[in-house]
């Protein structure tokens, strides 16, 4: 995959709440078709895809679901494209192996505690990735064609075509972020 059109599929959610300053927190532990069966960090930077399929609005805390409605708005699972609105950076990657560890950065992300608990039971045996990232807005997002070579339950993929994002902006400033990057990389510390 190329670096420069290499993309994270995420529901669109949560990729709505990073854009918006929200959370700077995403949890991996890789698709159900990866080639490795776990997840790999394949690009410390990279653009993120919006999936929709697999949201589910019990496992989004009460405050983030108005925000699921909202980004069903519009979507039809026969849309022939799909926007890409944000650009990340991964300032850490943090291998995550106990409840403990999660329930202390429970504040920091908009999914509930189910959710957290199921993503790290999943695969027991492998840790849960907690990406720490740094997210840029485009001014305006680039509409990509949904390619069959999108589906399925995988983290990573390459943007196919015409792909030429304009200029972007970090969702926040380099203060708020630092701030959010140690207080997150304080609570998870063993």
């Amino acid at each position: 995959m190329s670096r420069e059109t290499i993309a994270l599929k995420e529901w669109a959610v949560a990729i709505r709440a990073l854009a918006e300053g929200r959370q700077i927190v995403l949890m991996r532990k890789g698709g159900i078709v990866e080639e490795t069966k776990e997840f790999r960090l394949e690009s410390p930077s990279f653009w993120l895809y919006p999936t929709y399929e697999h949201q589910k609005r019990e496992l989004l805390k009460e405050e983030a679901q108005p925000s699921l409605a909202e980004t069903l708005e519009g979507w039809s699972p026969l849309a022939d494209r799909a926007e890409v609105a944000c650009f990340a950076e991964v300032a850490a990657d943090i291998e995550v192996t106990s409840q403990e560890q999660l329930d202390r950065i429970r504040d920091y992300h908009i999914w509930t505690d189910r959710f957290a608990e199921e993503r790290l039971k999943w695969k027991r045996q492998k840790p849960l990735h907690v990406l720490l990232l740094r997210v840029y807005k485009l001014d305006a997002p680039v509409r990509v064609p949904i390619m069959e070579s999108y589906s399925g339950c995988k983290s990573w993929l390459s943007l196919e075509g015409e792909f030429t994002p304009g200029s972007m902006k970090p969702v926040l400033d380099d203060d708020r972020f630092e701030l959010q990057v140690k207080r997150i990389e304080q609570l998870l510390a063993d």
